[in-house]
């Protein structure tokens, strides 16, 4: 199954990337496509305390035309890292996991990222070990696609649209609503 990268991704998102990786399939994220603006690729839904939706988006330098996601570099020439911190702790901050996973997120706000696709894998590598209930560890590796199984010289094989299956996300809330209400029972549900 290949995924389109995403910051904080939809929970539908990471229902498919369960869902193949519990059936043995090979989960790679696509990072060899033309990035698509207003994606969750740079951006994401939470809903803050009082229940309204929140749209956070990663601020990036200039894309040009049929810029690959991989080349697309993070901008911050706006204080973005500080606005999405106060924004999930105040969206989290009394939800019953947040005193557990904050420390986890933190760094992502703390330091600069110079590649969009690090920074998501970054945050995705953190949300699926919390998630299966372990510790964080390791860094992204440099592969055209990532995954779990990717070899190098796997190419762009598969033609289809990433962008198309945006609908696909139900209603893009960021699976940190349910992380951070559930915990690692949200793996389960």
């Amino acid at each position: 199954m290949i995924l389109p990268t995403a910051y904080m991704a939809p929970e539908a998102w990471y229902e498919a990337f369960f869902a193949a990786r519990r059936a043995n399939e090979q989960v790679l994220i696509e990072v060899q496509e033309s990035f698509v603006k207003q994606t969750y690729r740079n951006r994401c839904l939470i809903h803050d305390a009082q229940g309204h939706e929140v749209i956070l988006t990663v601020p990036v330098l200039k894309v040009e035309h049929k810029q690959l996601t991989r080349d697309v570099q993070i901008s911050y020439q706006q204080h973005w890292q500080h606005q999405h911190w106060m924004a999930l702790k105040s969206a989290y901050g009394k939800s019953p996991y947040w005193d557990y996973y904050a420390d986890y997120f933190a760094p992502f706000y703390e330091r600069e990222t110079k590649w969009l696709i690090d920074l998501n894998d970054g945050l995705h590598e953190v949300i699926v070990s919390l998630l299966e209930n372990k510790r964080p560890q390791g860094h992204p590796s440099d592969s055209p696609l990532r995954g779990e199984g990717s070899e190098q010289g796997i190419g762009y094989t598969e033609q289809f649209m990433q962008a198309d299956l945006e609908p696909y996300w139900g209603n893009g809330t960021s699976i940190l609503d349910a992380l951070m209400d559930r915990g690692p029972e949200t793996y389960n549900i």
